[in-house]
């Protein structure tokens, strides 16, 4: 038998460059005369902003220090032990880089195996143990205090999760099986599957508390204190703590089942991780946790083994590394200042563009359009928002009374813009109309303004071309709802200057987008992506494949929705033009329906309707359509579709749309919504074999988002 120090050892050899987290021990004499309690604190020695982590040496500190407590406790000159964290923080789980670098499945089994034998130590102490989660905490965080006797919450955690679902793994430390004994396995499946799934929500402290995790709350000023004074009272007996008893009857299976619905409608079984934590629940049902910590092991082991981990832990690290320094963006100092914003337009789009920048930059944003009713119905848009945002507590009167004043119309663009910074335009998308825009601009705005364009598929360089000063332009492309999603695709024309295009990025750090800079190629990325991908399933369907078997063949990939669904999202009629403004471009590859053309002409917003709370195919629009004989079985519609798609980002590529395959990932996590499990898309083009079949080559080298060779 391996012993937990030989395996932590071993773990700890694999990766050499871990922030090892202390767990210093200091002892405290309680009040009420309780006795004397050993306080263990995690802490790797940074401030709040690098959190707290468990690697293999971080587990080892732990072990040391239980080591002490545990004789402690035996020689009877302690009465508890509690386990706390650094100010803000108390543990976010484990350290993902070294999961990273592991190549064997042993190597993977002595991780989780490791975490359960150090963190099951604190549940046998010979006295009663407290968690006292005093900042964030999550994934393993969370379950080194389940493994505690007792805990208690701050009010001001602002971060609670079990996120490994999310990512690809399962609560492996406990999380699965103890949680479910804790509070149940309705309310573990919450945290554990629903939150996870649901882009890794997060508890907060008084969630916490709700859900029964914690079994008492404390503000954070004194939180330290009222948990000692709370802990005194339960060891003397004046506190009792009552949990609610489990029923681990139907119940239990009907919650495992309903677990279930929430996995098949998130990623329909593409994606193995909830299911495998599922089963765990399940299995703990009869209580034997040394059975659920085993199976723990064993499905973390072969999950840290899988594509798909390692494609969510790549997606992770996009979103949180490299969106942080975009790739190829010019020198921070090249930015301009902005201290005041215009946008042309005040329709919807617009409207929702000048609410974000008024909260993220704090500056005045002024709107215009082509009369006093338009301009008052985007600024009464704007104000409307505003209260919304004051009546959910997420702004106080003060911020929403500036916020107010801070936006405001005018039909004289000389006056609204010309002390202005920063322009945007978010007109009718057409090219006559955006150049004659951009001309009457350049007349009023100062020779340092930047000129942007919410533009989604037309080219900034010909949007510019009559221009003076054709330089100042860029793209600046949101993606809908502009509050929501993350994305913002910074087009640089043929003659933007370096200046421009650093203030473009400057303003998206502020307004917190993911900015990816995009060469003026048509329909920049996600547009271009979806549309190659719609197109095909568009002409499979048109040649006569049912909708029925189009919409199953690609439900392996997981998607947050149906292409069939997405359409009616993104609107059959701007699904047409975009694709009519790709065929222009790319006639050999896109295509124009005539069928999706006849459902646009009819003005039908989709394929579907809704009957009795079901979705079902519209049988006027089904009239519409003029169908082939060729019937695909779902494999040939998954493989054609992604076929095409490899082509397209293989062509992408070679054009330098973007500087490398990962910003292609990052568009189409943060501004489609893709899932993490695939890792944008290129990361399951390469595990299934596509890359090579099409393009003769993986995108990505081995390793970066699938197991080290």
């Amino acid at each position: 038998m391996v012993s937990t120090t030989e395996l932590l050892k071993r773990a700890a050899e694999l990766f050499p460059g871990e922030v090892v987290t202390s767990a210093h021990v200091r002892h405290l004499d309680l009040p009420l005369q309780a006795g004397r309690l050993a306080l263990i604190t995690l802490d790797n020695g940074f401030d709040h902003t690098k959190p707290t982590t468990f690697g293999p040496g971080s587990l080892a500190e732990l072990s040391v220090a239980l080591d002490q407590v545990e004789a402690e406790a035996k020689d009877g000159k302690i009465v508890a032990v509690a386990v706390t964290g650094k100010p803000f923080i108390f543990a976010v789980g484990a350290d993902l880089k070294g999961v990273e670098v592991l190549k064997e499945h042993s190597d993977a089994l002595a991780i989780g195996k490791g975490g359960h034998d150090v963190f099951k130590r604190i549940a046998a102490l010979p006295v009663p143990s407290f968690a006292f989660y005093n900042g964030a905490a999550m994934g393993g965080g969370v379950e080194v205090g389940l493994h505690c006797t007792y805990r208690t919450v701050s009010t001001g955690v602002p971060a609670f999760s079990l996120p490994e679902v999310f990512l690809g793994l399962v609560p492996g430390w406990g999380g699965c099986t103890i949680l479910p004994n804790l509070i149940g396995p309705s309310k573990a499946i919450k945290v554990i599957i629903e939150n996870s799934m649901s882009q890794n929500k997060q508890l907060r402290g008084k969630d916490v508390f709700e859900l029964g995790i914690a079994d008492a709350i404390f503000e954070p000023a004194d939180f330290l204190e009222q948990s000692l004074l709370w802990a005194s009272k339960v060891l003397t007996g004046a506190t009792a703590v009552e949990r609610e008893e489990i029923d681990r009857g139907k119940a239990w299976d009907d919650a495992v089942a309903w677990g279930r619905l929430i996995a098949d409608s998130k990623v329909h079984g593409a994606a193995p991780a909830a299911y495998k934590a599922l089963d765990i629940i399940q299995q703990v049902k009869d209580q034997d946790l040394q059975a659920g910590f085993d199976a723990e092991d064993t499905a973390l082991a072969d999950l840290i083994m899988s594509g798909e981990l390692r494609a969510g832990l790549y997606a992770f690290n996009l979103v949180q590394r490299r969106a942080k320094r975009p790739f190829g963006a010019p020198d921070k100092s090249l930015a301009r200042p902005v201290t005041k914003v215009g946008v042309v337009g005040a329709g919807l789009m617009a409207s929702q563009l000048a609410l974000l920048f008024a909260r993220r930059l704090q500056v005045p944003v002024v709107l215009t359009d082509i009369d006093q009713a338009r301009v008052d119905k985007g600024v009464g848009y704007v104000h409307a928002e505003i209260d919304k945002l004051l009546a959910k507590g997420r702004v106080n009167p003060d911020n929403a009374n500036r916020l107010k004043g801070l936006v405001t119309g005018s039909l004289d663009k000389a006056a609204a813009f010309g002390d202005a910074d920063f322009v945007i335009e978010a007109v009718f998308e057409e090219m006559g109309v955006k150049q004659t825009v951009f001309a009457d601009l350049e007349a009023v705005v100062s020779p340092t303004c930047v000129l942007a364009t919410n533009t989604s598929s037309l080219s900034v360089t010909e949007m510019a071309s009559k221009l003076k000063h054709p330089e100042r332009v860029v793209g600046f492309h949101f993606f809908n709802p502009v509050a929501i999603l993350p994305l913002l695709e910074i087009v640089r024309g043929e003659r933007t200057d370096d200046a421009s295009l650093a203030t473009a990025f400057g303003v998206s750090r502020k307004l917190k987008k993911t900015a990816v800079l995009v060469k003026d190629a048509p329909a920049f990325v996600v547009n271009r992506v979806l549309t190659r991908f719609m197109g095909e399933i568009q002409a499979i369907i048109d040649e006569g494949t049912p909708i029925a078997t189009v919409e199953k063949g690609v439900e392996p990939l997981g998607l947050p929705m149906s292409p069939i669904v997405l359409l009616e999202l993104v609107g059959p009629a701007i699904a047409q033009h975009v694709s009519q403004t790709l065929h222009g471009a790319f006639p050999e590859r896109f295509g124009v329906s005539e069928n999706l053309g006849r459902v646009v002409g009819a003005g039908k917003r989709g394929f579907y309707l809704w009957e009795d709370g079901k979705q079902v195919l519209d049988p006027e629009v089904l009239a519409l359509l003029t169908l082939g004989d060729t019937v695909l079985t779902e494999e040939q519609v998954l493989a054609r579709s992604l076929e095409a798609v490899a082509q397209e980002i293989g062509l992408m590529l070679d054009e330098g749309v973007v500087g490398e395959a990962q910003d292609i990932d990052l568009c189409m996590i943060t501004g489609a919504g893709w899932p993490f499990h695939l890792g944008g898309i290129t990361p399951y083009l390469d595990r299934e074999g596509i890359s090579e079949r099409v393009n003769g080559k993986r995108f990505l080298a081995q390793g970066l988002a699938s197991v080290p060779a």
